[in-house]
This record gives structure tokens, sequence and C-alpha cells, in this order.
């Protein structure tokens, strides 16, 4: 008489049974409940009662791709946290960034993770950085249900190319549409005042250091017009969160290194408030 796979102590015969590269997809299968975009919510409007993240920045440059993110979570108008994370790394190669509802975009994350680790796993092989793009994609889509009751994610998607050896940026929307930003780009409540930022500083040829230079003085700028975002904290010593993905892979800047370009930028702005000026040519 022959037993299933858990009734003799071991793992169920689904997980010893080749199939599917799709982490998310086998999930759908044998566990759909744990998806995020499965789950049975109640009908009443959730939206202001979850902590929402803000804003998440993103810049390329000649060697990789800088992403930032402010440390602030607000639920309503309360700050719901100060020191809230919004920059992860997917995998060696890419990171992303979260903008939306904070507990389902970093649920949301954790299976990405999963997802590409489970397909190298499968296939022996990294996916594409666009494989991993489009992977992002479908799982956004998956939370449509959610989204339009209110619990919506942004996600900023983010690595290194190493086909094509340079940094690359890409968003969506809550539908799961995806677009490759080529430059810069920027998501969450304060993206607008962002982005401006980005666009009036932004260089092809800048080097890593003043890219992450750019990408703080952005933040600062949001924060300095969006309320629900959080500007850097020299009291608590809370600094954004920023991430470098280049040729070696992800890797997070330390936090004595943000404070230190945090504190230079702040000291700048006792002299000009407004930030510093583009130059013309």
């Amino acid at each position: 008489m022959s037993l299933p796979g858990d009734a003799r102590g071991g793992l169920p015969r689904a997980f010893l049974t080749p199939g599917t590269s799709s982490f998310s997809d086998f999930l759908g299968q044998q566990a759909p409940d744990l998806l995020p975009g499965r789950r049975s919510l109640p009908g009443s409007e959730l939206s202001e009662r979850a902590p929402h993240g803000t804003t998440v920045v993103a810049t390329t440059y000649p060697e990789g791709v800088v992403m930032a993110g402010d440390r602030r979570s607000t639920m309503g108008n309360i700050i719901a946290q100060r020191d809230v994370e919004k920059v992860f790394p997917a995998d060696e190669y890419s990171c992303i960034g979260i903008a939306g509802v904070a507990g389902v975009a970093v649920e949301l994350v954790r299976l990405f993770q999963l997802e590409l680790e489970h397909y190298e796993k499968i296939e022996g092989m990294v996916l594409s950085l666009d494989g991993k793009a489009n992977r992002l994609s479908h799982m956004i889509r998956g939370n449509l249900a959610m989204a339009m009751q209110g619990l919506a994610v942004l996600p900023l998607f983010a690595g290194f190319d190493l086909e094509q050896g340079r940094g690359r940026i890409f968003s969506y929307d809550v539908t799961g549409g995806r677009s490759e930003e080529h430059t810069y780009y920027s998501v969450g409540s304060g993206s607008l005042f962002a982005r401006g930022a980005l666009k009036k500083l932004y260089r092809d040829d800048h080097n890593q250091a003043q890219a992450t230079t750019v990408c703080i003085e952005s933040l600062y700028d949001a924060a300095d017009d969006d309320s629900a975002t959080g500007g850097p904290d020299l009291s608590r010593r809370i600094f954004p969160m920023v991430a470098l993905v280049d040729v070696h892979g992800y890797r997070r800047l330390a936090e004595d290194d943000v404070a230190e370009v945090v504190e230079s930028v702040v000291a700048a702005r006792q002299e000009r408030p407004d930030g510093p000026q583009a130059p013309l040519n």
C-alpha cells in the first residue's frame, strides 16, 4: 500500500515532481490562498487603514544603477513608521523598490525573490533582466483585484544587464503594464517632485558618487513638497536607503556613507533652500 509523501514524514509528492520553473505558478497550483492577490478581503475600504510606503527613485550611470528610498510610511495623515525599508535586493544583479501598501508590497517582494531563486534552481541558469521584469509584471497583474480595493502596489525595478553591460530601470502600472525608463524614474506620492529634481540634475556621465547625490537631492525635494515623504532625520540618524547594482552585483551603500552625502546636501540647503541649479549648457 503506497502512502503519500507527507504521511511518511517527508515532503508531499508535488514538491518532488519536476514541474514549472515559476514559483508563483507552483504556489497557485498547490496553495493559491497564499498568493497576495488571492486573499479574501472584507468589503469595507481598507486603503486608509493600511500603512503606505511613499517615494523611491532610481537613476542610471555609466557603470550601473542607483536606487534610493525615503524611510517614512504613512497611514492616512499619520506617520506609521519612520524607518521602514523600501529598497530590497531581488537577486544578485537586481533590486526592487516599493511604493503603495507596505504589507502587500513586502509580501510581493519576498515572493518575487523566491520566484527568481526557484527559476535558477529549476533551470540551472539566471533569468535575463528582461525576463525578471516580465515575471514581476505578471505578479503585479495578479494583485489587480486588491488594487481595485485600494491596496495597490507600484514597485520600481532596476538591475545590471550582464548581456548589455549597463544598468536598466523598469516601472509598472497597477495592471502590470511594464515600461523601461532609460535614464531615471521615481514612484510613490512624492514622485512628481522627485522626478522634477532628477530631470534637472541628471547627467549621463555621472559617476557613482554623483548619481547617489542626485538621488538624495531628489528625495529631499520630494520631502520638501510632499507630506508623506520623509526627509533626512538628523536627530534620529535616519537616512534614505541607497542600493547600487553594477557588474559586481547588488550592494547596499553603508549608512555612514549615506549619512555623509545627506549631511553635505542638508548643509548646502542652508545656503540654497531650493537646491542646486542645473547648468544651462
